[in-house]
């Protein structure tokens, strides 16, 4: 198989690379086998270091870097920038708080003669999203290597060259080889990866198929997984709302991205008493992101990812449609080369419709009228899925009680959803299970060892 690096601004294949054979792969698993054993006996100063250069080496490499997000998936470079940036941080905030969150304690009620301590158990196989191709891998790696495991990374096939560049910044940073490795793999080849013996735990970001499809491999081989599935994350707004922020927001959250953001916004559950104040403003706001190339510094927005991406969207509204939607901005591919679709408002879906409850991932953003805040609950609850969730009031008190109804893994009031390295990050439901991020994504893939001397 050829993974290919399609630019989807201009539908130019820019980079190929040739996919490993099953031997080459298990030849590779067997040397970071070896390899992770000597990383984990490593001194925590070493890993410290490691994870303080790599920060420096990303920062020394931000343009290059942005711009290989960009021409892979089509983010607007400064958008990349960003991203790339928050790589950077990542990797300073474990190099800070790791070795305080990895030391042994006693918990509290436990004997004198108690401790648990926390050490690493192998390799993590990483199967990354092309989204954040940078980000997704950072905040699973920066942990496990702190931690003192050793990370095998699957990325999507569309982000070969991030792959490739991302292990490079490792290597220079000082981190042993075969410590993190990109395999060059179909997905035909995750389940052997999953049974070679020095992989223990996998986390994966994807679909709720795809989800599907590693847990049971997991459990097949044993191996501990989290899982991090996407959204249709409700974004719930009352009548005493900041209505001109509330839009403001809604329209970043949408729009970000191209829309292709797991814990982006994508219901918009107004109360009928601001439901055309706000329409109304999201309109306008949304009518007003310019669309274009991602290299030019004016673009708000880029393109979607591919093609095939851009059709499954489209397909997607044209459900909406066909289940009683109104389209009320967008609705249709732009014209000429790219996968670039429009800003898009689609009205009155009937809350139960499968579409309705389905994510999509672009940015396309379904509005729907609450009678109260109670049919508002009802309607952010009212799917599979449970990653994150917003809700805008002017009585903050009043907006946690409202949050704390919300079956999510995160939920903001009054400001945009986003992951930070100090929060744990993860859903429930069909959004998945277990966390990334803060000391509990840190203590995920370690073993958890209770240890008396009496």
């Amino acid at each position: 198989m050829i993974l290919q690096s399609v630019n989807p601004a201009t539908d130019q294949v820019e980079n190929t690379f040739e996919s490993w054979p099953p031997a080459m792969t298990g030849a590779v698993l067997d040397n970071m086998a070896e390899a992770w054993t000597h990383w984990a006996a490593s001194p925590m100063p070493q890993r410290i270091r490691m994870l303080r250069d790599a920060a420096l080496e990303i920062r020394a490499r931000l343009q290059p870097l942005a711009l290989l997000v960009t021409h892979e998936m089509g983010k607007p470079l400064a958008e990349a920038r960003l991203e790339i940036e928050k790589c950077a941080m990542i990797c300073e905030h474990y190099a800070q708080h790791g070795p305080q969150q990895m030391a042994p304690f006693r918990p509290a009620g436990a004997p004198q003669d108690a401790t648990v301590v926390f050490e690493p158990q192998g390799i993590v196989l990483a199967v990354m999203p092309w989204n954040f191709p940078f980000w997704q891998v950072f905040r699973i790696a920066a942990p496990s290597l702190l931690a003192g495991n050793g990370v095998a990374l699957k990325h999507a096939p569309n982000v070969p060259g991030c792959a490739e560049i991302i292990e490079d910044i490792f290597l220079a940073a000082g981190l042993p080889e075969n410590v993190f490795r990109s395999l060059f793999i179909d997905v035909d080849q995750v389940d052997s990866v999953m049974a070679h013996r020095g992989v223990t735990g996998v986390s994966l970001t994807g679909s709720c198929r795809a989800g599907r499809s590693v847990a049971a491999a997991a459990g097949r081989h044993l191996k501990k997984c989290v899982l991090e599935l996407g959204g249709s994350d409700p974004f719930i707004v009352l009548p005493d709302a900041d209505l001109v922020k509330a839009a403001s927001v809604a329209v970043a959250s949408r729009c970000r991205n191209a829309g292709q953001a797991c814990i982006a916004a994508k219901r918009f559950i107004i109360h009928q008493a601001v439901y055309d104040g706000f329409l109304q403003r999201l309109t306008t706001g949304m009518k007003a992101v310019q669309v274009g190339d991602p290299l030019n510094p004016d673009t708000a927005m880029g393109p979607l990812a591919s093609r095939s991406q851009r059709d499954r969207l489209q397909k997607q509204v044209d459900r909406c449609v066909k289940a009683g939607g109104k389209i009320l901005l967008g609705g249709s591919p732009l014209p000429g080369a790219g996968a670039f679709y429009p800003p898009t408002i689609i009205t009155d879906v009937p809350a139960n419709a499968p579409v309705a409850q389905g994510e999509l991932f672009g940015p396309v953003a379904l509005v729907f009228r609450a009678a109260d805040e109670d049919e508002a609950v009802t309607l952010a609850n009212g799917t599979e899925f449970g990653l994150g969730g917003a809700v805008w009031t002017a009585n903050r008190e009043h907006g946690l009680s409202i949050a704390s109804r919300i079956r999510a893994g995160s939920v903001s009031v009054n400001a945009l959803v986003h992951s930070d390295p100090f929060l744990p990050f993860g859903g429930t439901r069909a959004s998945g299970y277990g966390r990334e991020l803060a000391e509990y994504g840190l203590r995920e893939f370690v073993n958890i060892k209770s240890v008396r001397a009496v």
